[in-house]
């Protein structure tokens, strides 16, 4: 992905037993130990789901007049 934005549509509290193999696929990883290599850090306990999508950026319109 090049330069753009990344929107929320969601942000969930879930708790441990919520964190499925087949929610891990679904958020882009090989598996459930993957996943919890990369979600657990920290010394939180708190869980959230959050859910975004990407927003390509928007293309700029040539400038009136331009140079010269």
């Amino acid at each position: 992905m090049e330069e753009g934005e990344i929107e929320i549509d969601s942000i969930e509290p879930i708790g441990f037993p919520d964190i499925t193999p087949a929610l891990a696929r679904e958020s882009g990883f090989l598996g459930l130990i993957d996943l919890l290599k990369v979600a657990k850090h920290g010394k939180g306990e708190n869980i959230y789901l959050v859910r975004f999508h990407y927003l390509p950026p928007k293309r700029r319109r040539p400038s009136k007049g331009g140079p010269g």
